[in-house]
């Protein structure tokens, strides 16, 4: 196995072209599933070869390690229980929400915007009730989506030969934007970020603030693929340029003194 040489400065043309494969047939997730074993197995018809992308949708990284909870084993504090009674709000689905929590930014109409305790700021602390099995279950966000990438990039690496990189991708809403978004709250393999600055652009003009965000582009493309009710958990890109590295999406995340909106 070698690792593929990329390079992020390469021309244009050499990413004129990229292909996505969704990954489909997977069972449903359960707790303790060797979920690269599962990914091979239904993505035989593609494979997998030097230098693809794997983006895995968080609901399938979150089963496989077991984050899921119990609504009905929640004992509500008296401050979710003020919470869920001001916004209609089931008051176990709350508790569950604060805990994942290191701070709420914004709670109105019904919604709570949240820093986890990764540093990732959206909607109910990325605990979500949608696609999971079961009346009361809650699914949580891995504790380290970092190290589940990575964890996720090893045992794909291993098992099928082939230098990979590995995103894990959540839905996020966006400021000033209507709709939402898949974005990389996982990475492993690449970096999350692509810097332009210093560099020229073709009419000789240097850039001073481009910074562009390639594992969160990469997760959105996927998520046209894989959909929200299609069962389809996870897609490889292909063509994509990159150099190898170890990456971490907490480069992503913008640093308190860099943030005009706190």
């Amino acid at each position: 196995m070698t690792e593929p040489s990329r390079d992020q400065s390469a021309p244009l043309d050499t990413r004129a072209r990229l292909r996505i494969f969704g990954v489909r047939g997977l069972p449903e997730i359960e707790p303790g599933a060797d979920l690269a074993g599962l990914i091979l197995a239904a993505g035989g018809e593609h494979g997998f070869q030097d230098g693809d992308v794997l983006v895995v949708a968080q609901k399938a990284v979150s089963k496989a390690e077991g984050r899921l909870v119990d609504l009905r084993t929640i004992e509500p504090s008296p401050f979710a229980h003020t919470i869920a009674e001001a916004h209609q709000r089931d008051p176990r689905h709350i508790e569950v929400i604060l805990g994942e929590s290191r701070r709420i930014v914004r709670m109105d109409r019904g919604v709570l915007i949240c820093e986890t305790r990764h540093g990732f700021i959206c909607a109910n602390a990325g605990v979500d009730l949608s696609n999971v099995p079961g009346d009361f279950n809650a699914c949580l966000l891995p504790i380290d989506p970092d190290a589940s990438a990575a964890g996720l990039r090893r045992a794909l690496q291993e098992q099928a030969g082939a230098s990979v990189a590995v995103i894990i991708s959540d839905t996020f809403g966006r400021p000033w934007r209507e709709g939402v978004v898949n974005v990389a709250i996982g990475v492993s393999g690449l970096e999350p970020l692509e810097t332009y600055i210093g560099k020229l652009d073709p009419y000789g003009y240097e850039l001073h603030t481009t910074v562009i965000a390639p594992a969160d582009e990469l997760a959105s493309a996927t998520e046209l693929v894989m959909g929200k009710l299609c069962q389809v958990p996870a897609a490889i890109v292909r063509g994509f340029a990159y150099q190898p590295a170890a990456g971490s999406a907490l480069a992503l995340v913008r640093a308190p003194g860099m943030d005009l909106f706190r």
